[in-house]
């Protein structure tokens, strides 16, 4: 039976209160058939009885290895039950049967708290940006590290020179300063920095425990393979890929963070479906129930303490700065962040420089070099100086052989008594 012929039926049944009897008549059909298109619920389908499969023979071995090893991969499977046909049909099975063994992992809907939470994040747009001497920076070398609130999904970004510890610390209490509070939970990933999923339990670095002591905040790292976990900062970096990136270019880190500090101001002053307002609108809010920001800041940034050598440089980051020759010899503290390095020496400033994001190479002040050539003649006319400026003491040869014994003492003495008698007359 055609679908046309079943829907004919259903209307001369159904409009035009025909019998079953009559509709047979009409259409030339039985009156089996008729009731039974008056009885299917959908029209009719062609289906072709099953022909079985290969792998109906090994079913309930799969179902055994499923029922103790849920997870077990289907190669492994396959191993087991000495399989040696096609692996596309038995993972098939496999797919199939692993539902009824395995709970369902459901992804669960958050409610965020003011002042609550905030995701962090790196996020390494596909550029390339221009770093002074000559050089160029990919995303990997140059990563943008991102931070997004919970309640009131306020948005903030920077640019940073490196995933390095001292790096990200830095770029992370601007933005929390820029934030105006500190969230009572802060979520990152596995950075390597910031520590790791270990053993069913965040495990923190020692100077993300110290980070975090001062805020007086925690710090959650995700499960491995759980993006769920901090959805928000992951769909915060493909907003910023696909409405940030498209149509810039930038000329240096400073102007990449200033095009996007100028981009977050309005994209955070836009509505936002999930919220029914802007971030603007939640930000009081959000700020108000956030912990304070602490009185004295974390300690972060690059900061070592070194014996200034003869060559008067030290070396950041790949790159070498010059120190005021004057400190040769003397310990020195070194302090870098984002923008600048400075050494100091008890307390008093014997180096500045710009942070440079380049790598390899030497940066001297032309204060440094002054000094350093005035102090290099001083020395060599120190070592030059003439021989017969200084006094030295001329011993008598006697002296010699007396110390020696060569000679009687007594006798010297007395040849020395006579010589000087006969030079005096």
């Amino acid at each position: 039976m055609s679908v046309e012929d079943w829907a004919e039926i259903r209307r001369l049944s159904r409009a035009e209160k025909m019998p079953i009897k009559a509709i047979a008549r009409v259409m030339g059909i039985s009156r089996n058939t008729v009731r039974r298109a008056l009885a299917a619920d959908g029209p009719p389908r062609y289906q072709r009885a099953g022909r079985g499969s290969i792998v109906d023979a090994v079913e309930p071995r799969i179902r055994e290895l499923l029922a103790a090893w849920p997870d077990m991969p289907a190669t492994v499977i396959a191993e087991r039950i000495g399989w040696d046909r096609s692996i596309t049909v038995l993972k098939d099975r496999v797919r199939e049967l692993r539902p009824v063994y395995l709970p369902p992992d459901p992804a669960s809907r958050t409610a965020y708290d003011p002042g609550g939470i905030a995701q962090c994040d790196f996020w390494f747009p596909d550029i390339e940006i221009p770093v002074g001497h000559g050089q160029t920076r990919t995303a990997k070398q140059l990563p943008v590290l991102v931070m997004i609130t919970g309640y009131a999904r306020w948005l903030c970004a920077m640019l940073v020179p490196s995933r390095a510890g001292e790096d990200l610390f830095t770029g992370w209490w601007r933005l929390l300063s820029g934030l105006g509070g500190v969230p009572h939970t802060l979520v990152w990933d596995g950075e390597g920095a910031v520590g790791r999923w270990r053993r069913g339990a965040s495990e923190l670095t020692t100077d993300t425990q110290a980070f975090r002591g001062t805020l007086g905040t925690k710090v959650l790292i995700c499960r491995p393979a759980d993006p769920e976990a901090k959805g928000l900062v992951e769909r915060a970096n493909g907003y910023l890929e696909t409405s940030f990136l498209p149509g810039r270019s930038f000329s240096c880190p400073a102007d990449f963070n200033t095009q996007l500090a100028g981009w977050l101001g309005l994209a955070n002053g836009r509505h936002r479906r999930a919220l029914g307002c802007a971030a603007t609108d939640r930000i009081d809010a959000d700020r108000a129930a956030m912990l304070v920001l602490p009185p004295v800041a974390p300690a972060t940034g690059w900061r070592a303490s070194t014996r200034l050598a003869r060559d008067h440089y030290i070396r950041l980051d790949g790159n070498d700065y010059s120190v005021h020759p004057g400190v040769i010899g003397r310990r020195v503290e070194v302090i870098a962040d984002l923008d600048r390095v400075r050494v100091l020496c008890e307390g008093r400033i014997v180096a500045d420089h710009e942070r440079c994001w380049a790598k390899h190479q030497t940066l001297t002040d032309p204060g440094h070099r002054t000094a350093a050539t005035s102090l290099r003649k001083a020395r060599l006319t120190v070592a030059r100086e003439p021989a017969g400026s200084q006094v030295v003491e001329q011993r008598q040869l006697s002296d010699y052989d007396a110390i020696f014994g060569l000679e009687d003492p007594a006798a010297a003495t007395q040849e020395s008594v006579d010589t000087q008698g006969v030079v005096a007359s």
